[in-house]
């Protein structure tokens, strides 16, 4: 079985959601109204979503199951 290569991130995920928001937002503005533009800040909200996941998840008042 050959192995993956591992990629070693500088910036953590937190900041690599956050940064691909902006620049997706961006791009939105750019972007004439439309079928693009709606595609475009639906995965905004994806990233936003999956943002408030990961703090979710990180949150120390989570309790692991019993």
């Amino acid at each position: 079985m050959t192995k993956r290569p591992r990629i070693k991130h500088e910036a953590t995920f937190a900041e690599r959601l956050a940064s691909e928001a902006m620049r997706l937002k961006g791009l939105a503005e750019m972007t004439p109204h439309g079928h693009d533009r709606e595609m475009i800040l639906r995965k905004v909200r994806q990233v936003e979503t999956a943002s408030h996941i990961n703090e979710w998840a990180l949150s120390s008042g989570l309790q692991p199951p019993k």
